[in-house]
Formats: C-alpha cells, structure tokens, sequence
C-alpha cells in the first residue's frame, strides 16, 4: 500500500479534491518552490485519477501566490475544451487560444489554454505574448509534439501529466526533457479506494504473425486492416461481444477506419445497435453520435484511436480491443475509457482480441515507471514478441466442434514437446505427425459406433490440423507455401487411412469390447 493510502477517503464534492490529489499538488509546489525556475518536472497519474482536477487546483492556487501567469498546453481542441470548462469550474478565468482566437485582449488574462500546433503558430508568428509566464502545463505530456516548444519557455517551470511516462518516439525518451518523475497512485490502489473500476478480462489466443511493424513501432493500419477485416475475425469480433457483453453499452478500438467501418456493418447486419466514429466525422456529427453512445444502454461504438485521450464515458461497461498495439500508452489509454466509476459500477470488462495483455501484462500492474522513465529502451525491449506470445498457446479443439467430442477426457495434442522428445531420443521428426494422426484417430473412435461416424468427425478436425501442422512446421524451420499444402493434405489421407485400417482394434481397446456390426 502507498503512503497515500490511508488519505483515500472521502468522495469529492463540487470542488473539494481527494486527500491524495492534494498530497500531489503540495508534492509538486514543493519541487516548484525549490527547484531552479526552469526545472521540468514530469506527473504519472493513471487515467481516471484526475489529473485536470490536480492542475486546475493548482493554477488557482499559483494566479493565487505568484504575480506571474499560467499556459496549460494540450494535443487535441476537444481536450483544449474541457480544460478550459475545469479551469472555469476553478474560479479561473482563462482564454482559449485556438485559431479564431482574438488576442487583442490577452493582458486581460493571466492564464491560457492552446493546443500545440496552433500555439506553434501564435508563437512563431510572435502574436501571444509569453514573457511572463512563470508556470507552462503539459497534459498528455508523452506526445512529443510538445518538445519542439520548449524553446519558448526557457525561463519556465515546466510540468508534463501524464498517465504513462513513456515517449511516443522511442527517439525521444522523456528523460531527455524532463529532470525528474513524480508517480502518483498506483492503479491497484486506486480501484481498492473505489476511485476505478476493476476490469474483467478475456484474453482470446489470437494469430497475429501476418501483421507488419512500421517506421513508428506500432503494427501498420494496412496489415491491421487486411487481418481485422476479414469475415473470420469480423464474426470472432461478434461471437466474443455475444458470449461476454450481449446487451452491454461496448466501445470497440480498431486499427484503421476501414476495418471500423466494417466492423460496423457486421453488428449492423447482426441485428446489433452500432455507430463509427473516426476522425473525419464532423463536430456536429460526433456530438450526435457521443449523444446516442451516452443514451443508449445496449449502445456499441466502433471507433479508430479518436477516443483514446479527453473522452469519459462512465456508462461504459465493455471495452472491446479489436486491434493489437506495441504501444504500452495506448493499451492503458484504450483499457482505461471504461475504468471510470459510477453509481453502483464495480467492474467492467474487456475483451482483448490482439494478445495485449499477454504482450504487457494486466492492465494495473504495477509497473516500475521510475524505471521506465530512465531506461525506455530497456523496457521497450523486453515487450514479448508476438512468435514467443504465440509459442505457448495451447490450440485446442474449436468450440463449435468440442460437443461433438464430448467424450474424448483429453483432445489436446503437444506438437512442440512431441518434437522436443522425439530430437531428444534421436528419433525423426515425422514420428510426430504419425503420434498427431494416432491421437485425433483415437479421439474420434471414441466419439463413433463405427468407421464412417470416426471419418465425419474427422473430417470436422480441418482447422485442428492446419494449426498442427504449422506449429510441426516452426519445429522443423521448413514452411512454404507448397510445402504446408502438402502437409495438410497428406495428413488427412493418413487419418482417413488409420481409421479405416484401425477402427475395430483401437475401439476394442478403448471399450473392452469390439464394435456391434
């Protein structure tokens, strides 16, 4: 338990923060009132902890000490917005600097609100005047459009919140620009205190070595989308939503519009209320789909990244990861939309269909930032690679296919320890494929009166065999196309072949008795 612990008590009321918000900011103040006046302090608190709360509190209280003036610096209009509406809600008067922004009464103001590209602007085009601004705010500070302003602000104290320090370029790391990292509350102790919900998650085995890695370190939209838009994936996307959120107000994140847009037409087609959301979506548009998300109990929005950061929906109840992301920041962000608390709202679930969590952890864990923030690379180096993720799963029997082997105790077979066993014994390794067609001969004996029930079940084993084989395939480092092909095809000619030759004697093994003619 952190030392804040025991101060996480009362629930807020109008503006009264936590006590742990408030042992944040007399943190900070303390760094501010002892650090030299261009120290860059940087502050990880997780989603959902409050961290415009945190430094809307804070810009009061320094207009409040200080005769000097205050500019919070976001990377989005919606979240320049609803700063500006929390600073209000503070007793800050505050102007929003966006691009239709009038600046002829600027020294009215003491504190500014702008987004960084236009700030950019303004500033190089030397219309805002920034010579006495003492304190420079920084939300979703990992972003590293913000860097290229630091310039700007040499004479300032500069503070980057975030909820994970971890650079959006790994050219970039954080370290770089800031002296120092404050952590806040852990995720764990937040959702023991009640101030998050507890997710609930389903991790999904998923095949994910067709995707590609771009120049950003993230999987491409474009093998994303050739993976994700497949009427496979679209209809495991669906079946999942059914078996864990039937019913359920859902947001789904998607790795490219198209694959969005389709995954809307599905749950359409499904007969399931679903909008998509992306970035080209108007102003009006956007309100009018968030307005339906937010009325709408059994609501399901698919989306594109434009929900990741500024967007709180605590009516949420499932988060569906239908993409896979190397990015540790955006699998917090993406989880995180629905960890907010309301009324009764315990829990919430997440269903992850890009081996996530398997790649980073549980979400909450409680990672060592500290760590993070001074060695990135090594961090972002031991991130599991999708071949090692995809080297322990354990292929079983689909589901649509296991009540017809429902008799079977055991219908799982281990491709890579029959391997590893067989090279141990010095044996070849086709006695593998001859143990494999053994096992599933004998699982659909078990499941048959006779030899032409075994040959229809065995002919149900297509998709079991195909991971077979290619798992066998890995083991041996021999895998074209033509070659797999062969296998596949060859394999099922054997199993055909064993039953036909096998049936009566394996029965009576199994049963003690031979089968009735």
């Amino acid at each position: 338990m952190s030392q804040n612990n025991t101060a996480i008590q009362q629930k807020k009321t109008d503006k009264e923060l936590y006590d742990y918000q408030q042992g944040a900011i007399l943190q900070i103040f303390d760094k501010f009132d002892n650090a030299p006046e261009d120290y860059h302090l940087l502050y990880q608190l997780p989603t959902g902890g409050g961290k415009t709360v945190i430094f809307s509190e804070m810009v009061r209280q320094y207009l409040k000490n200080h005769n000097k003036k205050v500019l919070v610096m976001t990377h989005r209009i919606e979240l320049c917005s609803q700063t500006s509406k929390m600073l209000t809600s503070f007793g800050v008067t505050n102007k929003v600097v966006d691009s239709k922004a009038n600046l002829d009464d600027q020294v009215d103001y003491s504190c500014f609100v702008a987004m960084v590209e236009t700030l950019n602007n303004r500033l190089n085009d030397n219309v805002l005047d920034i010579s006495d601004v003492g304190l420079v705010i920084i939300d979703e500070a990992h972003y590293n459009s913000f860097t290229k302003l630091f310039k700007f602000f040499e004479k300032s104290f500069i503070l980057g919140v975030t909820a994970t320090p971890l650079s959006s370029n790994k050219e970039l790391p954080m370290k770089d620009n800031y002296n120092e990292l404050i952590t806040g509350e852990t995720i764990e102790n937040l959702i023991e205190n009640e101030f998050l919900a507890r997710p609930e998650v389903f991790q999904y085995d998923m095949g994910l070595t067709s995707l590609e890695v771009g120049s950003n370190g993230d999987y491409t939209v474009k093998s994303s989308e050739d993976l994700y838009s497949s009427p496979a994936m679209l209809q495991k996307l669906i079946d999942a939503y059914k078996k864990h959120s039937l019913g359920k107000k859902t947001l789904i994140f998607n790795n490219g519009i198209n694959t969005s847009i389709n995954v809307y037409y599905a749950f359409r087609e499904a007969g399931i209320p679903v909008m998509h959301l992306d970035n080209t979506a108007t102003k009006k548009q956007r309100k009018q789909i968030l307005g339906w998300f937010h009325e709408t109990p059994n609501a399901i929005l698919t989306s594109v990244s434009i929900l990741t950061t500024g967007f709180d929906e605590p009516t949420i109840d499932t988060i569906i990861l239908n993409r896979a992301t190397k990015s540790l920041t955006l699998y917090y962000q993406m989880i995180g939309r629905g960890s907010r608390i309301l009324n009764n709202k315990s829990k919430f679930t997440v269903v992850d269909l890009g081996n996530n969590a398997y790649r980073f952890g549980p979400w909450g864990a409680d990672l060592d930032w500290q760590l993070i923030f001074k060695s990135p690379n090594w961090y972002a180096d031991r991130i599991v690679s999708d071949e090692k993720i995809e080297a322990n799963f354990k292929h079983d029997l689909h589901e649509d296919i296991k009540d017809d082997f429902s008799k079977s105790e055991d219908t799982y077979f281990d491709i890579r320890q029959t391997y590893k066993d067989a090279i141990a014994k010095g044996e070849s390794s086709k006695v593998v494929l001859e143990r494999s067609v053994e096992q599933h001969a004998k699982i659909c004996i078990e499941n048959s009166e006779d030899v032409y029930d075994a040959i229809a079940l065995a002919k149900l084993l297509k998709d079991d065999i195909n991971q077979r084989i290619e798992i066998y395939a890995k083991c041996i480092s021999k895998s074209t196309y033509n070659f797999l092909k062969w296998l596949k095809d060859d394999y099922q000619k054997k199993l055909n072949s064993y039953l036909r030759s096998n049936f009566d004697k394996v029965f009576e093994d199994i049963y003690g008795y031979p089968p009735k003619d």
